[in-house]
């Protein structure tokens, strides 16, 4: 029954349903339809840090924070007495915690402590999903005018102005960006600690042209509201790390890879 699904595994299920080998999708290239897109947002838009196994803790009022890493309740509020990750104290850097990844979609949260930035960074062929589970985050973004030239060593072109430094506060809506629109290229900074949920369709994979890209800008002082972008190093201090998922169990259907 649908009531007895949990929030990450709604998701979960929500997203494979629409996996191209799946005949799902429908849009172009085994992208989703905005119509499939309304449907994610509608279930992302319900949940909360605690549905990945984070406490907020003041961050959204869902819990309060323990001193050890992981803590577990089995008060009548924590099902099955589940293990939770208390975000605003552990997270002293970026951390992922991956939740899932197959060739089709990935889902997994950012956290970010207060004054952390993840550099500009771009989506190439993808629709990314993001939900904002506590805290507060700046965003600065672009999209490519014209397809980057790939043809050299560099990825690089000319590109418009989404945002600057747009102030986004939870609980928000959530956000998708597409492959040409949307802000495709990024740059987030967090406020205050907090956790971004992402669903990424498809992920990167470098093999497949969808490289993770770190990009400087240069802004174009004769013509506003546009930059040049270009491939850039990754800061040499820059480390995103990694805290295991211990939210609710997700059931994957293993029928996605029977043709791996």
């Amino acid at each position: 029954m649908d009531g007895d699904r949990s929030e990450v595994q709604r998701l979960y299920d929500a997203v494979f349903s629409l996996s191209p080998r799946r005949g799902g999708g429908g849009g172009g290239g085994g992208l989703p339809t905005l119509t499939h897109i309304r449907w994610l947002q509608d279930i992302l838009d319900g949940m909360k840090a605690a549905d990945v196994g984070i406490d907020a803790g003041a961050g959204d009022g869902e819990r309060s924070s323990s001193s050890s890493a992981f803590s577990s309740s089995d008060d009548e509020r924590s099902p099955r007495g589940r293990r939770f990750i208390p975000a605003p104290a552990l997270f002293t850097r970026i951390t992922y915690v991956h939740i899932h990844e197959c060739d089709d979609f990935s889902i997994g949260v950012f956290c970010f402590p207060a004054g952390a930035t993840l550099p500009l960074h771009d989506h190439p062929q993808m629709v990314v999903l993001s939900k904002l589970l506590y805290g507060s985050m700046r965003v600065s973004s672009y999209d490519w005018v014209t397809a980057p030239c790939s043809g050299g060593p560099t990825k690089g072109g000319l590109a418009k102005v989404v945002a600057v430094d747009e102030l986004r506060e939870a609980p928000c809506k959530a956000s998708v960006l597409f492959p040409r629109s949307g802000g495709n290229i990024h740059t987030l900074t967090a406020v205050t600690p907090c956790a971004l949920l992402d669903v990424l369709a498809p992920p990167y994979a470098e093999d497949l042209g969808r490289p993770s890209t770190y990009i400087s800008d240069t802004p174009i002082p004769s013509l506003p509201g546009f930059a040049v972008l270009e491939e850039a190093r990754l800061p040499e201090d820059f480390r995103v790390v990694g805290a295991p998922y211990v939210g609710p169990e997700l059931v994957v259907d293993m029928d996605l890879y029977d043709d791996d």
